[in-house]
């Protein structure tokens, strides 16, 4: 089993007792280094703008700025996202910054999309908050897009919601000429391109989508729900005539190793509300690493999870990174 692990970017109000700026970045990329340090397979962001469970005006770091510093400070741990928005940015211009992205890292980045779902955010920042359905497709469409500039010298596409290398247009010298394709490089090093992860569990659209373009899901934190979209994810493969075995299952946890106490204590220390205290006490894994190797052993054998992805709450100011490193990942691998 695989084990990645985030990085605070302020998103969950993982940076607000730090001094604002620099010291906020410097907080990030020492918790990147410790990662590296011991031993974990990959390190995350999340992509937001406003913080959670409220948006206050505290910093949020965004996503591709950061994984770019991060690959750069880091020399041999992998850069995941977890995931990106497509509504945020085009597909062209999305797959341009990763391909940019996986040279600059030398070949350590692990691309991660998604259709997007806080309305907050959308409205704040401008971006059309459209239906589900219309989001959906517009993440089909994109990852064919993307894929297609990953590995097309020059490449075109007509969708319902995109259109790509297509049209007519004038040169440089403002000759008229007919495009033959968007050209996209450098290509990245990852061959054929980097691993693609989708995140969310939709059983009728999203998880039809994993199944035609990803190399890694993420759904569900325990057996039973896993499982339960592991089943249709495998049917949604067999339409299309590929190995189930091919898409490799992952979960999001979060983990504090120590007592439940401390980790409201934690949320108490940010003035969370007692309601989202409750809701952070009953999402999280606590206790003793015994207990902890337990549940996520449970998750790989029982559910097939081949990679899990750790938040820890307590990663700026806590020992849960040294000591899940030390004490609960040798009974994963």
């Amino acid at each position: 089993m695989h084990v990645g692990a985030f990085v605070p970017q302020g998103w969950r109000l993982d940076l607000v007792d730090v001094p604002e700026g620099r010291p906020q970045y410097e907080a990030m990329r020492d918790v990147a280094l410790r990662l590296e340090q011991s031993g974990y397979d990959s390190l995350w962001l999340y992509d937001h703008f406003h913080t959670v469970p409220e948006a206050r005006t505290e910093a949020t770091f965004e996503l591709w700025t950061g994984c770019t510093a991060l690959a750069l400070e880091t020399k041999s741990i992998r850069i995941g996202q977890m995931v990106g928005c497509n509504m945020y940015r085009h597909p062209t211009l999305i797959a341009k910054m990763a391909s940019c992205l996986d040279v600059i890292s030398n070949g350590r980045f692990n691309f991660g999309l998604g259709a997007g779902w806080y309305e907050h955010e959308f409205t704040a920042y401008g971006f059309p908050f459209e239906s589900a359905g219309t989001r959906l497709a517009k993440l089909d469409e994109a990852l064919e897009i993307i894929i297609g500039l990953w590995t097309q010298d020059r490449f075109q596409f007509e969708g319902k919601h995109y259109k790509v290398g297509v049209g007519h247009t004038h040169d440089y010298h403002r000759e008229p000429l007919v495009s033959d394709g968007a050209i996209n490089h450098p290509k990245p090093v990852q061959k054929p391109h980097p691993p693609v992860w989708i995140g969310g569990g939709g059983e009728k659209k999203t998880l039809r989508t994993v199944a035609k373009f990803a190399s890694y899901s993420n759904y569900g934190n325990d057996v039973a729900s896993v499982n339960a979209k592991n089943e249709i994810l495998d049917r949604h493969c067999e339409n299309i005539g590929r190995d189930p075995d091919e898409i490799i299952r992952s979960v999001s946890l979060n983990v504090m190793v120590g007592p439940e106490q401390c980790l409201v204590e934690h949320f108490e220390r940010l003035n969370f509300s007692k309601h989202d205290i409750e809701w952070q006490r009953n999402a999280a894994l606590t206790g003793e690493p015994a207990t902890i190797a337990e549940r996520i052993i449970a998750l790989r054998d029982q559910a097939r999870v081949g990679y899990v992805l750790i938040y820890f709450p307590d990663a700026a100011r806590g020992d849960s990174i040294e000591r899940f490193a030390g004490e609960v990942m040798p009974h994963l691998r």
